[in-house]
């Protein structure tokens, strides 16, 4: 009698679509570079980066953040199980090893290289 074999409707698939790019950009995982820079400002200022002031809108009042994931924990049993896990091990591999991200990286990922080139003529002595 018409319509789909499965009985679902025509287009169903688009509703799937916006629905995975959602909530995969809502819980998408903050960027290296991001952490990179939150861990040297932190430097710089000499304050640590892991305290936050009490707020009851993060998970466990914004008191137990792990700063390598950007991720906050309800209590410290959570944070001490977090970083046991695999996911933050190779988190802060990736952080040790990956330098920071520059203008010049940028440049020569671009192929915009500035090449001390030799002289087509070279003078003769």
């Amino acid at each position: 009698m018409g319509g789909a074999p499965n009985g679902r409707k025509k287009g169903h698939t688009a509703k799937i679509k916006k629905y995975k790019k959602k909530t995969w950009l809502k819980h998408r995982a903050r960027d290296v570079d991001q952490i990179q820079d939150d861990i040297e400002k932190a430097v710089i200022t000499s304050t640590p980066a892991d305290k936050f002031e009490y707020d009851d809108d993060l998970p466990g009042g914004g008191q137990f953040y792990c700063v390598e994931t950007g991720q906050h924990f309800i209590d410290a049993k959570a944070l001490a199980d977090h970083k046991k896990s695999r996911y933050y091990k190779r988190r802060v591999k990736v952080l040790r090893e990956e330098e920071k991200y520059t203008q010049e990286s940028a440049d020569m990922a671009a192929g915009m290289t500035k090449e001390v080139l030799p002289p087509a003529h070279p003078k003769k002595e």
